[in-house]
């Protein structure tokens, strides 16, 4: 455990931020998998309204730092692929 004020004052900090960071994580997840869902039921309009939904959320994880870039734009790529080839 940490003696030093500053130190005891960032352990408290870093699990708040764990918290919220695992919040925004489970927020990207939920929308995927909303996604990912119509496209198990194989309903197209669904799926497109669900991936318009997630991917601003895919980018706002970026953006808060919570997602790399890079991993972002695969998910919403792949999702787009595989909401294309339903129709």
């Amino acid at each position: 455990m940490a003696n030093i004020k500053s130190a005891k004052k960032r352990t408290r900090r870093n699990a708040r931020r764990a918290d919220i960071n695992g919040a925004r994580r489970g927020r990207v997840r939920t929308h995927v998998k909303k996604v990912e869902a119509a496209l198990e039921a194989g309903d197209r309009e669904a799926a497109e309204k669900a991936l318009k939904a997630a991917q601003p959320e895919l980018m706002r994880g970026v953006a808060r730092g919570v997602l790399h870039r890079n991993t972002a734009a695969r998910k919403v790529a792949r999702l787009n692929a595989r909401v294309k080839a339903l129709g």
